[in-house]
């Protein structure tokens, strides 16, 4: 075994193939690359997002990567930047099972470089496999996303910038030693304090991701130019662990390397809204329009979930962010597109104000038992003749632990939310990725200017 955890993540990278991955993560890295690329194509016209592509546009420097969405390229840092920021401008990038949007940071920091570099499809997966990774085991070793913001006020998903080095590194084909560099010269440029959830018009949580991305590529880029950080900068004194790990921190991060996947807790979404609000629009949904209630017979709608997960979407001044808003639009509109938001125009419907007034939302005892950290739901709803139907979703469609996301329904999600583009081109390269020599087709589909 390697002497440090620092040493022994950094051999593990550097040594990666795509001959190691099994078909199981290899598929789901595919479906993770096409969705977040497609995320970001769709999340351009994202406030986040658009701010984002002309700040990198901005800057200037050589056009070595594409900025999605949009006919502008950048440096790859900078695309980096504006991918990750647009990839979850809209709420419809994945999540994971371990907390935040690891795709976001860890696919766009991989693209970008991978653009630069032109790799080949292969040796992309082979990067976000290693990304996901790392960057996930990084989130355990610290205690997973909810600790991480209740302990030290962190949003985790800075995390992630360590994984996106990782990939950049290999993707540079650098060695063991300038891995471990570029591991700290992540953590340098790398931080957010967990108040940005207290904004209104989720353009810093967008930013967030993609400069965690900027920073991933960077730090590979640093590391290539010969720049130096700690060399074991997890174990060291004052390193990561140090600052925010928890007991067992170590094994955590170095357990069962190349053996257990952290790609295959990949969840997908099928609407733009924050996580915890997909069950129980779902629950909802089931309980309402499934057992044939009239809108106006409803005479309460309670939402129970996890207290954690509660905490992000109870009350929100942000629409596709607030449980209340978005399961009330659900019912009144019969379901959600993932093209058309619903606000402001729902305001109109005097249905929406009525019912929106009887919606509520608490703790549900047994999911806070069975998935603290989960995201699922158990609605209840009373009829005015005193009628009770509850509906209980524990993980919603797209979870990994309900089998993630099907070509198929990656396809319908995509021909609907972005029209405009050849989605069945896309799908086929996508699915085809590990024999794609170049991925400038596949780029070039969620381009504009094309």
């Amino acid at each position: 075994m390697s002497a440090s955890p620092t040493r022994e993540v950094a051999d593990y990278a550097a040594g990666t193939s795509i001959q190691d991955i099994p078909e199981a993560p290899r598929e789901r890295a595919k479906q993770v690359i096409l969705d977040e690329m497609a995320s970001a194509c769709f999340g351009a016209r994202s406030l986040g997002g658009g701010l984002a592509a002309g700040y990198a546009a901005a800057q200037g420097g050589r056009a070595e990567a594409s900025i999605l969405g949009t006919a502008l390229r950048a440096t790859a840092p900078l695309a980096a930047l504006a991918n990750g920021s647009a990839g979850h401008g809209e709420e419809v990038d994945g999540a994971h099972v371990i907390g935040g949007h690891p795709g976001a940071t860890l696919v766009h920091a991989a693209v970008a470089l991978a653009e630069r570099q032109r790799v080949s499809g292969a040796e992309l997966v082979n990067a976000v496999v290693l990304g996901y990774d790392i960057g996930i085991r990084l989130v355990e070793a610290c205690g997973g996303k909810f600790t991480v913001k209740k302990q030290y006020r962190l949003y985790s998903d800075f995390l992630y910038a360590l994984g996106a080095a990782a990939a950049g590194c290999r993707l540079l084909g650098l060695s063991a030693e300038r891995h471990r560099h570029a591991l700290a010269l992540a953590t340098f440029q790398t931080n957010a304090l967990s108040c940005l959830y207290q904004e209104k018009r989720h353009v810093s949580k967008s930013f967030c991701n993609g400069q965690f991305a900027h920073a991933g590529v960077s730090a590979a880029l640093m590391s290539a130019a010969g720049l130096e950080g700690v060399e074991n900068i997890l174990e060291a004194r004052d390193g990561l662990f140090d600052a925010w790990g928890v007991e067992g921190a170590t094994q955590a991060v170095t357990r069962a390397l190349g053996s257990d996947w952290s790609i295959l807790g990949a969840n997908f979404k099928f609407i733009n809204a924050g996580y915890p609000i997909h069950a129980a629009v779902e629950a909802a949904t089931e309980a309402v329009l499934g057992n044939g209630i009239d809108l106006a017979a409803i005479e309460a709608l309670h939402i129970g979930m996890p207290e954690n997960a509660m905490r992000v979407v109870n009350g929100r001044e942000m629409h596709n962010i607030c449980m209340q808003d978005m399961v009330t639009a659900a019912l009144v509109q019969g379901g959600l597109s993932l093209r058309e938001l619903p606000f402001p125009d729902i305001h109109q419907n005097p249905a929406f104000g009525r019912i929106r007034a009887r919606v509520t939302v608490g703790v549900d005892e047994g999911l806070n038992r069975d998935q603290p950290d989960g995201r699922g739901s158990n609605v209840t709803v009373t009829t005015s003749d005193g009628r009770q139907v509850s509906c209980r979703v524990n993980h919603p469609r797209g979870h990994s632990q309900r089998g993630g996301a099907t070509w198929e329904e990656l396809s319908d999600k995509w021909r609907n939310g972005l029209p405009d583009r050849d989605t069945d081109r896309a799908i086929s390269l996508a699915r085809g990725l590990e024999d794609l020599e170049d991925l400038s087709e596949l780029v070039g589909l969620f381009r504009d200017g094309r």
